[in-house]
């Protein structure tokens, strides 16, 4: 149970800190999300270019789909690292799925433009375009990596694991041999 503790402890971390890839990748790879600053009354306000835009729901699906990615490699990578499975490996592989989310909705959120979009906003000027920071609006989207890494083992595991034997199956009686169709041999 040590061992298998143990495993399922260096899953979570391995699988957590790949987080940090999906951040880049969301990062990088996300619709940038236009918006406009303009002075009204004495202040400023920001307001999307294309107010019917779909960018800010494409960075949702930037990452949903990254993360769906991460948790089929991930998923495989332990099922071909220990296809016995157990319980703590499958555990260590949901929680480090969630960190990995978690980790990389932070680094993308620090890696994109800047969350003050008013002083953003104050520095390019009346009437500039400018991208809008990183924001999942879809926080389950931090479950995708978990449930896909988790449906992609327990498939894995059902078709390709290995086998317990079965405990109905008869065995001959002492002494006895099986013929070559399974019925004792007079």
């Amino acid at each position: 149970m040590k061992t298998e503790l143990r495993e399922g402890a260096v899953v979570t971390v391995v699988v957590a800190l790949l987080g940090a890839l999906l951040g880049v990748l969301w990062w990088r790879l996300a619709p940038s999300v236009p918006l406009v600053g303009d002075v009204v009354d004495d202040g400023w306000v920001v307001y999307f270019k294309d107010s019917e835009g779909e960018q800010a729901i494409g960075v949702d699906g930037t990452f949903t789909l990254l993360a769906l990615a991460f948790g089929l490699v991930s998923a495989v990578a332990v099922f071909l690292w220990r296809r016995r499975g157990g319980v703590p490996l499958v555990v260590g592989l949901a929680l480090g799925g969630f960190l990995g989310s978690l980790l990389a909705w932070r680094i993308g959120v620090w890696l994109g433009p800047t969350e003050d979009v008013i002083a953003h906003a104050k520095a390019v000027g009346k009437g500039v375009t400018f991208s809008a920071p990183l924001k999942l609006g879809a926080k389950g989207a931090w479950l995708a990596w978990p449930l896909a890494a988790l449906v992609v083992h327990l498939g894995l595991t059902a078709l390709f694991g290995p086998r317990e034997p079965d405990p109905y199956q008869q065995q001959p009686p002492q002494g006895q041999a099986k013929d070559t169709h399974g019925s004792p041999a007079a």
